[in-house]
């Protein structure tokens, strides 16, 4: 029977190639977007969850107070002593390793050097990730100070290959380490990547505040491994009374949350979880089988649209004896046939376009096709879809009489099944539209935060890690680039003018009327010319100067730090921090320097050579870049020649902020496209079968003297009917979804009033030049052979 069915089902399909092909095509486009965005969901999803005990690691979330002992924010970091103290003091807790938050730092072998991304850790990392050893074990990689593991490519990136053990590497250009282990590269949803690890003991030989143990300096990341099954709030409310025994403070300042969840759940308020990066994930599911649903709508308008021609054999097949389960099977089939080749076409768009996804996306996602979990989740799409897109024509189809097939009467299921794709079609055009609309205000909000003053002159401005011999050999740096005419100016400071982090609250100041205070302020420790250089306004007040030898104790604070103070005039007035005592020399503008999306943390800047971290340069104008850039690799090889010189535009890294909204806009573009494309192949379906039901009509209409527009418009006007609906019932809709979204964020732009009729216009264009494309075939056919269509 079902090699009867299957032969059937390859006959129809070839005998009616033009609807065939519209079906495969609609199919596979949908199929293929289905699963691009499912690859991207399921990468998101599975963020930190690769290890078998995934489920019970968790990070430690530091909680701010604000006023009324409320939270007024939430990070991911720890102290030092955390660790140590819950591993004693919990029975609920088996394993904990502090880590640092990593960055980018040299290794090299022999002149051979590369700065990449190293972490310090303790060794119970090992409970929390399941690293693969290719080279050496879990249990003597780290055990010696002086030890270093390396991840597979960056052992064939230093030796050409991962046969490396007990070899020797120096990092940052100071210290010989002692492969001890090489491990497979981690995935890239791990939010603990690393190129190299090193012992957490070696690390407090080189770092005076990662040996010291206090409560004070939320700097590091603390993981921690508990039981199966422990009770999470139980666990959190005995580390309230262990910060109480070690400091005497009743505010929950630590408490464990689930690592695995972080990336998806990481928007806190109050202490707690409210979301994050998972809104973006239902939206791109609901995106992925939206695309699906409408390519399976378009499948039942045009199996529905043959549907007169496959009466007689509806009704010939009743007559001698065939039930309606034969017929609904024989029409499933026909719709697995066609969704299996729509498969292998999808599987082909989508290995052909994962580049470009890819790369646009920039990440690395792929198929495993070796994977059972892979082909189990195609094969349910797959089956889903055959069943969703060939049911409503099987059941349909086989519910005709087959008297009334026979005498070609279909009567009142006819123009329940017009109505009910009306209804489809209409929903399909309401989904795109709502794209079109979302769409163009994802870029109008992209491009009112990029047009957003940053708050300072970032045209012509770099910076350099201040790696190895350019922290002791700064003012040597600064001489030999200032005489080259390279730059106009410079200066050297702890963190980037991009930076994310560097909080402290330990502020004081003349007046405070708060016993303690609760505000998060942010610091950068420079010298001189840092507003020179970065163009900031200055609003009051002077910049850092060798004029002045008080300024070792001076600070410049931002508007909003003026604010808190509560200071009119800001300048000669006094602040303490960290112990010390400081007078504001100058008061500047806030300018961006973390999120574009939110108002930054008020600033204080003190004056300290000793911290170092970046060096900041303003390009001279009047030379060509090329030369400038030029100037600078070469001064700066020069110095420090064991490390290779990174130079950076300010301008670039004020772009990365966008990433997460860009990333949006991408996916919003691109599959609203696709959206539209497949619900067009819709329409052209449905004005296909209006078209085949009033052949003979047209025909008449044609002889009696109707014009080919006057047949074209009798047979659009209904359509563009339809997709008016859609505009009606889209346009509400999509106004107060993104209206929600928009509010989301602090500063935001408006949905202009333009949007909605560009919306609307555009897609009744689009569906009038689908629509009149069949209605000019239609019309321009010969009356003839419409008259002889009975």
């Amino acid at each position: 029977m079902f090699k009867l069915n299957l032969k059937i089902a390859l006959r129809n399909l070839w005998k009616n190639k033009t609807s065939s092909f519209i079906n495969v095509i609609g199919l596979a486009i949908g199929l293929a977007a289905c699963l691009m965005l499912l690859l991207y969901v399921t990468y998101e999803w599975n963020f930190d969850k690769q290890a078998k005990e995934a489920a019970n690691v968790y990070t430690t979330m530091t909680n701010i107070e604000g006023d009324n002992r409320k939270i007024s924010g939430t990070f991911e970091g720890s102290v030092t002593a955390f660790g140590p103290a819950i591993k004693a003091a919990l029975p609920e807790v088996m394993y904990t390793a502090r880590m640092d938050y990593g960055k980018e730092n040299l290794i090299a072998n022999g002149t051979n050097a590369f700065k990449r991304k190293s972490k310090f850790a303790e060794t119970d990392i090992f409970k929390m990730y399941d690293y693969e050893f290719i080279q050496g074990n879990a249990k003597t990689a780290l055990n010696n100070p002086n030890s270093i593991l390396l991840t597979e490519s960056t052992a064939k990136l230093l030796f050409g290959s991962t046969d490396v053990l007990n070899k020797v590497v120096r990092f940052k250009d100071k210290y010989d380490l002692n492969i001890t282990a090489v491990i497979r590269d981690q995935a890239e949803n791990s939010s603990n990547r690393f190129d190299y690890l090193m012992p957490w003991s070696f690390y407090e030989s080189i770092d005076e505040s990662a040996k010291s143990i206090n409560w004070s300096n939320y700097s590091y990341v603390t993981l921690v491994r508990l039981k199966e099954n422990a009770d999470l709030a139980a666990v959190n409310k005995k580390i309230m009374g262990v910060i109480k025994n070690n400091t005497r403070d009743d505010f929950q300042t630590q408490a464990l949350f689930p690592l695995s969840k972080l990336h998806l759940y990481g928007k806190f308020e109050d202490g707690k979880s409210i979301g994050g990066a998972i809104e973006q994930i239902y939206l791109f599911v609901g995106l992925a089988f939206g695309i699906l649903l409408i390519a399976c709508i378009n499948f039942m308008n045009m199996a529905t649209a043959k549907s007169e021609k496959r009466a007689k054999e509806v009704g010939i097949k009743k007559t001698i004896g065939a039930n309606r389960t034969s017929l609904i099977i024989q029409f499933l089939t026909e719709s697995m046939v066609l969704t299996f080749i729509a498969v292998i076409i999808a599987i082909a768009l989508l290995e052909l376009s994962l580049p470009a996804f890819n790369h646009l996306l920039n990440i690395n996602l792929g198929i495993s096709y070796f994977n059972a979990a892979s082909w189990t989740g195609i094969l349910a799409i797959v089956l889903a879809t055959g069943l969703i897109a060939g049911s409503y024509p099987a059941f349909y189809l086989s519910s005709f009489n087959p008297v009334q097939t026979l005498k070609r009467k279909i009567g009142s299921k006819g123009q329940w099944s017009v109505s009910l794709r009306q209804v489809l079609v209409v929903g399909q055009f309401c989904f795109a539209i709502i794209l079109i609309v979302a769409t163009l205000v994802i870029y109008r909000q992209i491009q009112y935060i990029k047009n957003r003053p940053v708050g300072f002159d970032i045209n012509a401005l770099v910076e350099i890690p201040q790696d190895g011999q350019l922290k002791g050999k700064y003012e040597l740096f600064k001489n030999e680039l200032l005489q080259s005419g390279a730059v106009s100016a410079i200066f050297q400071s702890s963190v980037s003018l991009s930076h994310h982090g560097s909080n402290f609250m330990d502020v004081a100041w003349e007046g405070m009327t708060k016993p303690t205070n609760t505000v998060l302020f942010n610091q950068v420790a420079t010298t001189y010319d840092f507003i020179k250089t970065n163009g900031i306004k200055l609003t009051d007040g002077r910049d850092f100067s060798k004029n002045f030898a008080s300024d070792s104790v001076g600070v410049l604070v931002s508007a909003s730090a003026v604010k808190v103070f509560g200071y009119k005039n800001a300048v000669g007035k006094t602040m303490s921090a960290f112990g010390d005592k400081y007078h504001i020399i100058g008061v500047f503008d806030d300018y961006v320097w973390d999120s574009p999306y939110k108002s930054n943390n008020p600033m204080v800047v003190f004056f300290d050579p000793r911290r170092t971290g970046y060096i900041t340069m303003r390009l001279n104008e009047t030379n060509s870049l090329q030369s400038n850039i030029e100037t600078i690799i070469k001064i700066t090889k020069g110095i420090n020649p064991a490390f290779p010189v990174e130079v950076k535009f300010l301008n670039n890294l004020y772009l990365e902020k966008y990433n997460a909204e860009k990333t949006l806009g991408i996916l919003s573009n691109l599959f609203g496209g696709l959206a539209i494309f497949v619900s067009c192949l819709g329409l052209f379906g449905l004005v296909a079968y209006s078209a085949e039901q009033r052949t003979k009509e047209f025909g008449v209409r044609k002889v009696l003297g109707a014009s080919v527009a006057n047949l074209m418009q009798l047979l659009s006007l209904s359509f563009l009917k339809m997709i008016a609906v859609a505009v009606v019932i889209a346009i509400p809709v999509s106004y107060y979804a993104m209206g929600k979204w928009l509010i989301k964020f602090e500063f935001h732009t408006h949905i202009s009033w333009w949007i909605m009729p560009v919306a609307a216009v555009g897609t009744l264009l689009m569906a009038l030049i689908t629509v009149s494309f069949q209605a000019y075939k239609t019309a321009k056919a010969n009356p003839v052979d419409a008259l002889k269509y009975e």
